[in-house]
């Protein structure tokens, strides 16, 4: 997300119970923009799967609204104010979206107006559709507690904000939809003067991934870690995790589940902070970064390394560059063939001094070692 909407700082503690059993998580001091991260990701997303998930807090708080508790009234309110932002993003009116924004963040608007503009495109003509409403008041003093219960449940959800200004607030999540990359859009509201709701926070972010949603990802992630095959089965839940979004998948468990499934198959050799070595067809190559891309369309896997002066001078020639990078990749599938099946192909970047002296992107059919996959998100 570009710079944040709003500077308010926030705590939260969640303690969870899966199928694993129990845990918690806490964070202190940060923005605004990251619990509601948590909200989406966690709480709110549990929430509205219906899962045994209890969120703790301090023993006093303030109450805060779901949808299906809001009034007629005061959804067709929320929505419409929601509505109205979106369609000045779809429109690219930026200076309409800046005077309905509240003029705290207005005065800062730059990182909400390079967040629309990118989007604009994007949902242009998409269809909107507001998929969930969360009210919430904040009272004079110190900090604010807010809990949410939905009807007849133990679960609850509570955001602990150390400052936090009197006002009213909505978060409104939008869908995007009908258009090649759907989005989701979480927009904080907050009760301007004369009752005006107005933009407090926003950000976005993809739907899909590759034409594919997280639950589709989920799924083979877990095939793949049956498989032990463990760096298909880590990166796949990586991009479940960023896929997975409030109301979107009612069907799905808890995300901490798909956390704490994606924490027993972490690989131990992944380059960090320090570079890994990997050996290959008898050549040792330094992995500096390994990533996924959809750049070129579908889903591919992507592997930095740094050469050493060896290799180095061997790029300098088309012809031995192709055959050190060739090694490089069939040598990383051999080792983790589930990469073969997961993505689409190959790239790898040779990179020294800030430079990438080679780059070379291959099918997985046009690399040496074994045939294509036919499971690839993409395709």
């Amino acid at each position: 997300m570009n710079k944040p909407a709003s500077s308010l700082e926030a705590a939260i503690c969640i303690s969870y119970t899966t199928h694993d059993g129990p845990g918690a998580v806490c964070a202190e001091n940060v923005r605004m923009e990251r619990i509601l991260k948590v909200l989406l990701r966690t709480g709110s997303w549990a929430l509205l799967l219906g899962v045994p998930v209890v969120l703790l807090s301090p023993a006093y708080g303030d109450p805060c609204t779901l949808q299906a508790q809001l009034t007629a009234a005061q959804r067709q309110q929320y929505e419409q104010a929601a509505r109205t932002l979106i369609g000045e993003v779809q429109s690219g009116d930026m200076s309409g979206l800046q005077n309905d924004t509240l003029a705290a963040v207005a005065a800062d608007f730059s990182g909400i107006e390079r967040s629309a503009q990118a989007l604009q495109p994007l949902i242009q003509q998409a269809a909107i559709t507001v998929n969930e409403l969360i009210a919430f008041s904040a009272g004079q003093g110190q900090g604010a507690q807010f809990f949410c219960t939905p009807p007849g449940s133990s679960m609850t959800v509570v955001l602990s904000f150390p400052s936090l200004p009197s006002g009213q607030y909505v978060l409104a999540i939008v869908h995007a939809t009908g258009v090649p990359k759907p989005q989701q859009i979480a927009l904080i509201l907050a009760q301007g003067p004369q009752g005006r709701w107005q933009l407090a926070g926003f950000f976005a972010k993809p739907l899909l991934l590759a034409g594919q949603d997280g639950v589709w990802y989920w799924t083979r992630a877990r095939q793949y870690a049956q498989n032990h095959d463990q760096w298909a089965a880590w990166f796949y839940y990586q991009i479940a995790d960023n896929l997975v979004a409030p109301v979107n998948f009612l069907s799905s468990p808890n995300l901490q589940k798909l956390q704490n499934e994606a924490q027993k198959v972490q690989p131990s050799n992944l380059p960090g902070q320090q570079p890994t070595t990997f050996s290959a067809n008898g050549q040792s190559f330094q992995i500096t970064r390994v990533d996924t891309s959809t750049e070129l369309g579908p889903l591919d896997f992507v592997i930095h390394y740094a050469p050493d002066p060896a290799e180095a001078a061997q790029l300098r020639d088309p012809t031995q560059a192709r055959q050190q990078v060739l090694a490089l990749m069939s040598g990383m599938l051999a080792v983790h063939p589930g990469l073969r099946t997961a993505f689409h192909g190959l790239w790898v970047y040779a990179d020294s001094n800030g430079a990438t002296l080679f780059a070379l992107e291959l099918p997985m059919g046009q690399i040496p070692g074994g045939p294509a996959g036919g499971n690839q998100a993409g395709e």
